[in-house]
């Protein structure tokens, strides 16, 4: 399978780079494919003749989406419908990764993907936007929508990931403060990448959720973490109220992955998350049970 991948140099991207080996990825860097340029995208569709277009690529900084909203727009939506309909045209399936921001995060359990999305953010609202451009093609286009993704590539828009600072903070005997109302599905992208490729294998169409298993406070998530790693360290829990943001967050955003399970297609628990990327990072301990 010819897949020709956008963001390959971001978390998920390097993933899919490095465990689809079955495959014959073709990822350009930014420099010679901008998401952007429908012209290049196009040209890049023709010329590589792919049998999957992947789209990891995003503007994904939450806050900088809330000063610059039509930047989020034109980069999450806007782009995303037009690969769409590129895709559409030239026969070539498509699949974009979506973010538990479309949901306002008043929810008791985790969402599935039969819940109504009611974002309360700009980077949310681009996100579903682009959703949205997507399903109104009535293509065989795939949505995967998924949360609190951390891999071993650095975060492009943080420099780190969450596990490497609360790790890093740890060690140099810093204090560490985690919101502890908050709760998400954290999510490791090398176990996204390969669920991802396990939907390809099937004829999976619209939205699907791909989350490590498990709602979790981001500081049961954070102690979780320095266990594992066998460091002893204090983690103050904060509310996310004392967590000062310019950008409304939703309270509870974890994911249910119903239609994803009908498959028979699972996802490891967020524990084996964490296991999984200190392993990869070769910082782990043995300490993971």
């Amino acid at each position: 399978m010819r897949v020709l991948l956008i963001g390959g140099s971001g978390q998920l991207g390097a993933e899919i780079v490095r465990r689809w080996s079955d495959c014959a990825v073709i990822a350009p860097p930014r420099v010679e494919l901008d998401l952007e340029n429908v012209q290049a995208v196009s040209d890049a569709i023709q010329a590589h003749r792919p049998d999957v277009l992947i789209n990891c690529a995003a503007f994904h900084n939450v806050d900088r989406c809330t000063i610059e909203p039509e930047r989020a727009f034109a980069v999450n939506a806007l782009a995303v419908g037009a690969m769409a309909r590129l895709c559409a045209l030239h026969d070539v399936r498509f699949v974009t990764v979506s973010t538990d921001y479309v949901f306002d995060g008043s929810a008791q359990n985790p969402y599935t993907e039969d819940d109504a999305p009611n974002p309360i953010s700009a980077y949310g609202t681009s996100k579903l936007a682009g959703e949205y451009l997507v399903e109104m093609l009535q293509s065989r286009a795939l949505v995967v929508r998924t949360c609190g993704l951390f891999g071993v590539r650095v975060s492009s828009s943080k420099g780190y990931t969450f596990v490497d600072q609360i790790v890093a903070k740890a060690r140099a005997g810093e204090s560490i403060r985690i919101v502890n109302d908050v709760i998400a599905s954290p999510t490791y992208a090398g176990h996204l990448a390969q669920v991802m490729r396990a939907l390809l294998d099937t004829d999976a169409f619209g939205v699907y959720h791909a989350c490590n298993v498990g709602p979790v406070s981001w500081y049961d998530f954070a102690v979780e973490a320095l266990r594992q790693a066998d460091i002893a360290h204090p983690i103050e829990p904060i509310s996310a109220a004392e967590w000062k943001t310019d950008t409304r967050r939703p309270a509870y955003s974890a994911l249910a992955n119903k239609k994803l399970d009908a498959l028979g297609i699972t996802m490891p628990p967020w524990q084996s998350a964490i296991t999984a990327y200190l392993t990869d990072k070769g910082d782990r301990s043995a300490k993971t049970s």
